[in-house]
């Protein structure tokens, strides 16, 4: 099973974090009435999926990620793969033991995904030069 296919309901995301389809949909660049579909079962397109899970699970601000965060991210865990381990132990550790203010989405404290895992949210294309 793929990490996408064990992202939670949209529509138990949508309803725990208190958004009508209006907020929750439009977030991510889809309409109210599409959303209703795919909350109805519709298959959703991977790039919907993904917007889904970054946004509304990993609360990302999309407008605070930059290019240059994911190439500095490869390189460290290329050149420096003892130093990122140690960082994100680090992040890991402060997130559980911090309050994080989200929305638990997870069921039976297992939500499927490791959000850690950025390897899933990377773009696909070669960096330019």
């Amino acid at each position: 099973m793929k990490i996408l296919d064990r992202v939670l309901n949209p529509r138990e995301i949508r309803r725990r974090l208190g958004m009508n389809q209006e907020q929750f949909w439009t977030q991510i660049g889809v309409t109210q009435s599409g959303g209703s579909r795919y909350e109805s079962g519709r298959d959703m397109p991977r790039p919907v999926k993904e917007l889904l899970r970054l946004v509304h699970v990993e609360q990302l601000d999309l407008s605070q990620v930059k290019r240059i965060d994911f190439e500095i991210i490869s390189y460290l865990k290329e050149s420096h793969p003892d130093l990122y381990r140690t960082l994100r132990r680090a992040v890991k550790s402060r997130h559980r033991h911090g309050p994080d203010g989200g929305v638990n989405l997870a069921q039976d404290g297992d939500s499927g995904f490791d959000p850690d895992d950025i390897s899933t949210i990377q773009p696909d294309e070669t960096p330019r030069p």
